[in-house]
């Protein structure tokens, strides 16, 4: 028999999947479906990512009955090609430390019985370390990437599959852990097919996007991000829709999964960055030990309302709005002076769509310390964002019920009223103090 197996990782779906497809043109006869539960790949913390991925596999066994295996990739992925006598393991390109080195490993270990990794497509519509200077060097700023991102384009989307011959192995396998998300948290739906009606009833509201992206009390984004992590739709499916629009609001959020790419690039060139400081420089900038002030910020009591509905609605969905992760990244940085890091590490905590990549350096991008980024010294007022972003403060009504009560922008500064309301805190600090306290110690650094 020809058979071969595919791995699944953070591609659960079938559609529009180059590595499945070849994965049946090498075993005609079958194919095993394929996902290894590895302690490393999933790490400590991210019980949100974990709760869903254990949903979402859950969810791709029940469609094609997934042969699911515990241990060291490199050593359980061989025996299952041994096990149904595969001539060939099919995955997608991974571009990551631990990733790219975790398929080395099980390319060599897999030689060992002549059985060939096929590497086929990635998780991006242009692969990290394919855009670069005329020179050859990686881009260091994302507009001059995206205009060479553009112009290198990319495959349209490969054809569905259908009566694919899945087949289980004959080893042993593994249950799947029984992962419950933090209390009171309700996750996103799972699967390819609900990643699809998602796209296509946001797509009614594509020729809007730039105008209201920036607006979380509208809630007008896409929610595609979850999709993206885990694969149940590939980017450049959606830069196909994408294409037929020709709008603002359509190129607006094309641009957006160019940062999505771009950040990937840049850890492909500098692996080091995904735990440490692109600029290192940064390293020895003064920073404030971890206390009280990190846990109202976690909490959402810091006072100050757009930061505190952003920490509740992270807390509550394991997702936030994107101009808010901006808000309370640059909170915790340069009003708490604390490390990027913390922020960045809690994020992973709780983001169901935490992606490393643009994780680690969107945290870098607001901090100051990484690529195209912002000069230290522009300092977000959480005030003056909140009442710019949520003028009516639809969006922290929504998520702070202390305050809904409070009428008009005050909102954003209860503080003011003469009967502030006695369950939410005062500010913990203040801001214009605090912004001459980071621009001190950004001088003292330079």
């Amino acid at each position: 028999m020809a058979t071969s197996v595919m791995c699944f990782r953070n591609d659960f779906r079938l559609q529009d999947n180059p590595a499945l497809r070849a994965a049946i043109e090498a075993g005609p006869d079958g194919v095993v479906g394929l996902f290894v539960l590895d302690d490393h790949y999933w790490g400590p913390g991210g019980r949100t990512r974990l709760a869903y991925l254990m949903r979402a596999l859950a969810h791709l066994d029940e469609r094609i009955g997934l042969t699911i295996v515990h241990g060291r990739p490199w050593e359980v992925v061989p025996q299952v090609a041994r096990a149904v006598g595969a001539t060939s393991v099919h995955v997608a390109a991974d571009y990551t430390p631990y990733e790219a080195d975790r398929d080395v490993r099980i390319e060599k270990a897999l030689a060992e019985d002549d059985v060939e990794l096929v590497r086929t497509g990635s998780a991006y519509a242009v692969a990290p370390g394919r855009v670069t200077k005329p020179d050859g060097d990686p881009y260091r700023v994302f507009t001059p990437f995206f205009r060479a991102w553009k112009e290198h384009g990319w495959r349209a989307p490969a054809p569905g599959v259908r009566d694919v011959p899945w087949i289980r192995a004959d080893v042993e396998t593994a249950e799947l852990p029984d992962v419950d998300p933090p209390e009171g948290l309700e996750l996103p739906p799972v699967g390819e097919e609900a990643a699809r009606r998602q796209w296509r009833s946001w797509l009614d509201h594509v020729d809007e996007y730039d105008a209201v992206r920036d607006l979380p009390g509208q809630d007008l984004t896409s929610k595609m991000s979850v999709h993206l992590k885990w694969g149940h739709v590939h980017p450049r499916t959606l830069l196909a829709d994408l294409a037929e629009r020709r709008s603002e609001g359509a190129a607006a959020y094309a641009r957006e999964l160019a940062f999505r790419e771009f950040y990937a690039d840049v850890v492909h060139h500098r692996p080091d960055t995904l735990e440490g400081y692109y600029d290192k420089r940064f390293e020895q900038m003064e920073y404030d030990h971890p206390g009280g002030d990190l846990q109202a910020w976690q909490q959402g009591r810091t006072g100050f309302p757009v930061v505190d509905a952003g920490m509740r609605q992270l807390a509550a969905t394991g997702w936030m709005h994107n101009r808010v992760r901006m808000i309370v990244a640059s909170f915790l940085v340069k009003d708490l002076h604390l490390e990027w890091t913390v922020g960045a590490s809690h994020f992973m905590d709780l983001l169901v769509d935490g992606d490393p990549c643009s994780n680690q350096h969107g945290w870098q991008w607001v901090a100051g310390c990484g690529t195209d980024a912002a000069p230290y010294f522009r300092i977000f007022n959480p005030t003056t964002q909140g009442k710019k972003f949520d003028p009516d403060g639809t969006y922290v009504r929504r998520w702070i019920p202390e305050l809904r009560d409070v009428e008009g922008k005050a909102v954003h500064e209860p503080w003011t009223l003469d009967d502030p309301p006695e369950d939410y805190p005062a500010p913990i600090v203040d801001h214009a103090e605090e912004r001459r306290e980071s621009l001190r110690r950004y001088e003292a650094l330079r």
